[in-house]
């Protein structure tokens, strides 16, 4: 009977741990992937050094950013954090 009393508290534990920290970790995760899966041309994003562009070509590894003054650079499709306005986005920035 005392080894019920002990396990019991470990079980809680882990109940705990799992719908605190692992459960909403998946799911940012997931999120995240669905993200980086819808990216299209022209979303204005921003990467996960703070970069904002749009994004003027996107192939199955990494994407061609064009920012503000024309500049165009090639990210990882994993280093773009966040979409701010998705769709077909005013891509010509050019002066």
């Amino acid at each position: 009977m005392q080894g019920i009393g002990t396990i019991v508290p470990l079980i809680l534990m882990f109940v705990l741990f799992y719908f605190l920290l692992i459960r909403p970790q998946q799911k940012r995760q997931k999120a995240v992937s669905q993200m980086q899966n819808d990216l299209k041309k022209g979303d204005k994003i921003i990467t996960i050094g703070g970069l904002h562009g749009f994004i003027e070509s996107i192939d199955e590894g990494k994407a061609v950013i064009k920012v503000g003054d024309g500049t165009r650079l090639t990210f990882d499709r994993n280093a773009i954090r966040e979409v701010t306005d998705a769709g077909e986005g005013n891509v010509n920035l050019s002066k």
